[in-house]
């Protein structure tokens, strides 16, 4: 597009080439709007070729111009990036005004995706914090030329090469830089003429710059939104462009000041220079205090004591992996309460008009209005709002009983970002070959192998007693999409079409844990794989209870429920199909026992009320077995645990926890760490709930990163 942003009027303005050879765009009052400042007095054509160049060629045949010199937002197959053009977003998705992000060749010669805002330019792709290097790229090149070929093939001169998902002649491709920063490669699908993604690089979309605006954070609901802080508010109700401001006016005075927590938080960029390694919280808090131009400063969580003081805070985003916690500087009077710290995504005013309402003015001594036509243009505006609702009313009946079932939703970008989207039935049906091959059973259905039209492979739950409506089971399963966390198997869609309901996970090649513990192949579970499999399902476990969004109990932990990646490392399945934990962490209205006997906390038994406690005991009895080897299923009377009992009685007789080490592990094993997982599943284990640790301290004493947790765990094992 050669003037997005100027364009002309839509019926007097005229695209001539003059007779210098030079073709022009003219506006409705004759002025010169673009042209191709080329010169040829020879004949002179304009042609539109089949691969999507629009060129100027002369009498001889030779191009003296075409389009594919100068991309717009997009590259198509055999048009060529150089060193002399670059794409450009649009500025929003229904506007073509050029946007903020750039994808070009810097200085060294590397292709990047920078911000390119009003105020900052910052790079985000590839991965700043990293060399050219470790970034798989080189600026040992001279070229600075790019292609995407007609098979789908993109090669770079800066070694940057990637294929489309659908590789190979056939479909038509384009290689779009959108309005939301990222880059994707898309494939036409000739059968319902939309465009589906076939390649994006690895980027976090809360991880491009610019989302946001200052102070702002970006998180995941489940797609990316933007959230002003408690104390703070939009600066412009439109745009997150400008962020969020403070209520308030900041001061410089220390005693005026203070500062608020966000865990698992950071800002991008604009370091001031670090206060030191191994400095204390207090220590980095107090400086910053007494800094003017410290905004804030994030804090590492890995226990390397970094302190990352900031001078402006931008490009906020919010992980639960991310180790910083950042603690933003704030009037004390607009400190929140505790209850009332926590992120709310905040809904723009698209239209960009104020809201406004009608206000009628003070009547007079009689009673009536001083402005007697109100009451008319009243009555004219809620018969306009009337005959709206109707409109909206019989197209949404329409809606509901002509295409109920039968329409897939278009999820492009939801797809790409958080790799969810919603199937039809006769997909997976058509994935599964009519649901042969069963991969696993559960207490909510059975499991099978299928493979997408793309050629991934999936795991499609096809869930069993499942009595909600459509919008009930989509609330539900969209608290569950919001669940992610690497130890965790990741949702990627879902099904609600009928009677039908089902859940589509990734694909897990290693299956479940018991799979390999309790059978021959458990010589592949050596001793660094089980420690691997402890920590990591209890990283999993802690996510789900403390860290994210929806806090949820899994009611069903055991090996069954813990799948394996092609490198042995674990995901907890079947989170999320019980009832959310209330803010007390006691789930109300369990009527029945739910989880599997021989992993079953006593409380369940005793009708006591069921906290995060009871997920805390059946990872105690989880560890056990992959201590000992020796499964622990159906292996429970009244609330008594026959392999804790085991355990014990192992340790009373013996000379210590050596004897309970498998004995397929040939003695090969770490006895610190092996001690250590002993001691921790005892204490999950305790009948009195009270007295087991929380999955959060579980991780940290069997990653050694609280001493003092360790010792005590010592004294009280």
């Amino acid at each position: 597009m050669a003037n997005r942003d100027q364009p002309v009027n839509g019926k007097a303005s005229k695209l001539n080439i003059r007779r210098d050879g030079n073709m022009i765009l003219t506006d409705a009052d004759g002025s010169i709007v673009w042209q191709t400042n080329t010169f040829d007095q020879t004949w002179l054509e304009v042609q539109l070729l089949e691969l999507g160049n629009l060129v100027l060629v002369n009498q001889t045949g030779d191009k003296i111009w075409g389009s594919f010199a100068s991309p717009t937002d997009t590259l198509l197959p055999t048009q060529y990036l150089t060193k002399d053009n670059r794409l450009v977003s649009k500025r929003t998705d229904d506007t073509y005004l050029s946007g903020y992000y750039n994808f070009h060749f810097n200085d060294d010669n590397v292709l990047n995706l920078i911000y390119n805002g009003p105020q900052i330019a910052s790079v985000y792709w590839p991965n700043p914090y990293q060399t050219i290097f470790q970034n798989n790229r080189t600026p040992y090149n001279s070229t600075r030329s790019a292609v995407l070929n007609k098979e789908g093939h993109f090669f770079s001169s800066d070694i940057l090469k990637f294929n489309a998902s659908d590789y190979g002649l056939g479909p038509k491709r384009r290689l779009t830089l959108d309005y939301d920063g990222i880059l994707r490669l898309y494939s036409l699908d000739n059968v319902t003429g939309l465009w589906k993604v076939v390649w994006s690089p690895e980027i976090d979309a809360c991880k491009v710059h610019g989302l946001c605006g200052s102070y702002a954070v970006c998180l995941y609901t489940p797609g990316p939104a933007c959230s002003c802080l408690p104390g703070f508010e939009m600066v412009d109700k439109t745009s997150w462009l400008n962020g969020c401001q403070l209520r308030m006016p900041l001061t410089c005075n220390p005693d005026e000041v203070t500062f608020i927590q966000l865990n698992h938080t950071d800002y991008s960029g604009y370091d001031q220079k670090a206060y030191g390694v191994n400095i204390t919280l207090e220590g980095c808090r107090s400086t910053c205090l007494n800094d003017c131009k410290c905004k804030g400063f994030g804090y590492s969580t890995t226990g390397d004591g970094v302190c990352y003081p900031k001078s402006r805070l931008v490009d906020g985003y919010h992980m639960p992996e991310r180790p910083v916690n950042f603690y933003i500087k704030v009037p004390k009077e607009t400190v929140p309460a505790e209850d009332k710290m926590q992120f709310i995504p905040t809904r723009l005013n698209c239209t960009g008009i104020p809201d406004l309402s009608f206000m009628s003015e003070a009547g007079d001594d009689n009673g009536k209005t001083k402005t007697p036509y109100l009451k008319y243009l009243i009555g004219f505006v809620s018969a306009v709002g009337l005959v709206e609702i109707i409109c909206i009313g019989i197209g949404w009946l329409y809606i509901i009983l002509y295409h109920q079932g039968g329409e897939v939703v278009d999820m492009g970008y939801l797809a790409l970002a958080m790799g969810f989207r919603r199937f039809t039935y006769t997909e997976l049906k058509t994935a599964t070959g009519n649901f042969q091959e069963e991969i696993g059973r559960g207490g909510f259905g059975i499991v099978y192998k299928g493979v997408l039209e793309d050629d991934q492979t999936v795991a499609v739950k096809r869930l069993e007693g499942v009595s909600q409506g459509e919008a009930e089971f989509w609330a539900e399963v969209n608290i569950i999409g919001k669940i992610n966390h690497m130890n965790l198997v990741k949702m990627l869609g879902f099904c609600a079409e009928k009677k039908h309901r089902l859940l589509v996970y990734e694909y897990l090649p290693k299956g479940s844990l018991d799979k390999i513990l309790f059978t021959d192949s458990s010589e592949q579970l050596q001793w660094e794989r089980r420690f691997s499999i402890a920590v990591g399902t209890a990283k999993g476990l802690s996510y789900i209870h403390e860290e994210c969004l929806e806090w949820v109990l899994h009611c069903d932990v055991k090996p069954q429920n813990i799948l394996l990646d092609e490198n042995f490392q674990p995901k907890l399945a079947d989170f999320g199909m019980s009832k959310l934990i209330d803010k007390k962490g006691i789930i109300p209205g369990f009527s029945r026992v739910r989880g599997t006997r021989g992993y079953l906390a006593p409380e369940w038994m005793m009708n006591q009320g069921i906290t995060a406690k009871a997920d805390v005991y059946s990872y105690g009895i989880v560890l056990l077995e992959l201590l000992s080897g020796r499964s622990a299923s159906g292996d429970q009377e009244n609330g008594h645990n026959h392999l804790v009992q085991w355990v014990l009685e192992k340790i009373r007789q013996g000379d210590g926890v050596q004897d309970i080490v498998d004995p397929r592990l040939n003695g090969v094993y770490d006895k610190e760490k092996h001690k250590r997982l002993v001691e921790v599943a005892l204490l999950c284990v305790k009948e009195d709930k009270d007295k087991r640790p929380s999955m959060s301290n579980v991780v940290s004493i069997l990653l050694d990163e609280d001493k003092e947790s360790v010792e005590k765990l010592q004294l009280e094992a």
